[in-house]
């Protein structure tokens, strides 16, 4: 069957590496409708999209991460943090922050939902993008409330997702498919 959300679906991948060049405004205006189209549990939107194309906020947060994990003693977060030269938004320059209600019991649902909404928009448009919760870590730290406040989290909204969107300058082939991942009644 011919249809080109299935073609964006199978043919998105998860990107870890962009080129320099920001997004447009059109591109930007299309992804923050992608994100509030997005259903939600009782249609609540329980959930808040920043959409970061500042550096600076960026890149502290990413560093945060980075130190986060390098002073932690997990040595194979370590290593995969100085594989990618701690790298956790792989220099894209846009970051979507999505907050949630943290009294919402369906909010992270409703982000894991807006997330997919916002990665197949961008797939659409011919971008690459890359849904990362690691960056949890930086709101987790002795400096959340900093980051919360810089990237304009409503109060009473916690950090659930992020998603680094841009043109991408490396691709991957699909992860395969475990077997036994689905069930015919």
């Amino acid at each position: 069957m011919e249809n080109q959300v299935l073609q964006a679906i199978a043919d998105r991948r998860s990107t870890r590496g962009f080129e320099a060049a920001p997004l447009t405004q059109e591109q930007l205006d299309a992804l923050m409708s992608a994100a509030t189209a997005s259903p939600s549990a009782l249609n609540l939107q329980s959930w808040h999209f920043t959409f970061c194309s500042d550096a600076a906020v960026i890149k502290d947060v990413e560093d945060e991460v980075g130190r986060i994990i390098m002073a932690g003693t997990d040595e194979g977060a370590k290593q995969r943090m100085t594989a990618r030269q701690m790298k956790v938004f792989y220099n894209a320059p846009t970051v979507i922050f999505i907050s949630s209600d943290a009294q919402s019991k369906w909010s992270a649902f409703d982000a894991g939902i807006a997330a997919e909404n916002i990665v197949l928009a961008a797939q659409s448009m011919g971008l690459g993008s890359v849904i990362i919760g690691m960056c949890g870590l930086a709101f987790q730290g002795s400096n959340g409330d900093k980051f919360a406040a810089a990237l304009r989290f409503p109060a009473g909204y916690r950090f659930s997702l992020a998603i680094a969107v841009g043109t991408a300058n490396v691709t991957k082939e699909a992860h395969p498919i475990g077997e036994n991942k689905i069930t015919v009644m």
